[in-house]
């Protein structure tokens, strides 16, 4: 019978946060940052989303150039609550390895990375101080 078949449960959504990494924002505490960026997961903006049942997986990252002095940044959140409403609506969630694997490969190119940039307690790293912490 339809009924004493078990129900299954959806999986729960992906929370696109990352408690640890707001705290050493809000700290102020690099050492903290990277600790964080270590053992977390990274919300970023994304130009073409991936998968929705892969949030970890795909997805093209959306980095921000300066029209001015051609200059790229990166732009990483604590919570994809911190997104500003003009970057492009969708986001993902980065690993750790991700992150050290962007770096390397783009490193050359970013200037900057900006931890949640639009508060409320933004941080900038450069990408060369991210991946010395990414490999402590």
């Amino acid at each position: 019978m339809a009924a004493d078949r078990k129900k299954k449960k959806p999986k729960p959504a992906p929370e696109f946060r990352s408690q640890a990494l707001a705290e050493a924002l809000e700290a102020q505490d690099m050492a903290a940052v990277a600790l964080a960026l270590r053992n977390g997961n990274t919300v970023v903006p994304l130009i073409k989303p991936g998968p929705r049942d892969k949030p970890l997986d795909g997805g093209e990252v959306w980095t921000y150039r300066d029209a001015n002095t051609g200059d790229v940044a990166l732009l990483l959140f604590s919570d994809a609550a911190n997104k500003p409403e003009n970057l492009p609506p969708a986001v993902g969630l980065q690993s750790p390895a991700w992150l050290r694997t962007f770096l390397a490969k783009h490193g050359d190119v970013i200037t900057t990375v900006f931890l949640d940039i639009a508060g409320p307690h933004p941080m900038q790293a450069s990408p060369a101080e991210l991946r010395k912490a990414l490999d402590f």
